[in-house]
């Protein structure tokens, strides 16, 4: 378990790590306050062109050179279909329409949730963003090597809803 805080918020005594409500949490040996570490949110939205799905190659360091579903974190205060909408103009020059929610994905030990919604291109013109090396559209049967264990379910469940 990373500690990020060392002090508590209520009190400034020293943090410790212990068990509390089932999980190893920094908690003050002095007054108990119990740290939580809220989870990210990230936004991804799949786009379909001539029954292929587009994915952007990450210029970033976690997953560089790998492809994934163009999609980033929400902001706080964020509506988080915009937040998909701006992730998918930044990453890829694209401007979309958000339909509907594929689904919330989230996986053991790590602390980001998923909303994947599907999307219909309105504009602009496909063109890697400063976070992308490429962009392009791909068969769901000839994927390129994907960044992110959780895009596969995530692209399977879309194609599921896809197909009724």
């Amino acid at each position: 378990m990373e500690q990020r805080d060392k002090f508590c918020s209520g009190c400034a005594t020293e943090l410790e790590l212990k068990e509390s409500g089932g999980a190893v949490r920094p908690v003050c040996p002095a007054c108990g306050r119990v740290v939580y570490y809220d989870p990210k949110v990230a936004a991804v939205t799949l786009i379909s062109r001539d029954e292929k799905v587009l994915l952007v190659r990450r210029a970033n360091l976690l997953g560089y050179g790998l492809w994934s579903v163009p999609g980033g974190y929400v902001d706080r205060g964020e509506v988080v279909e915009v937040a998909a909408a701006r992730e998918v103009l930044e990453e890829t020059g694209l401007k979309v329409k958000i339909d509907g929610l594929v689904g919330l994905f989230s996986e053991a030990g790590r602390p980001v949730i998923v909303a994947a919604f599907s999307g219909t291109e309105t504009g602009g013109e496909l063109s890697p963003g400063p976070e992308a090396l490429d962009a392009g559209f791909f068969a769901l049967d000839d994927l390129p090597p994907m960044a992110f264990p959780g895009d596969s379910n995530i692209l399977q469940q879309w194609s599921q809803g896809r197909k009724g």
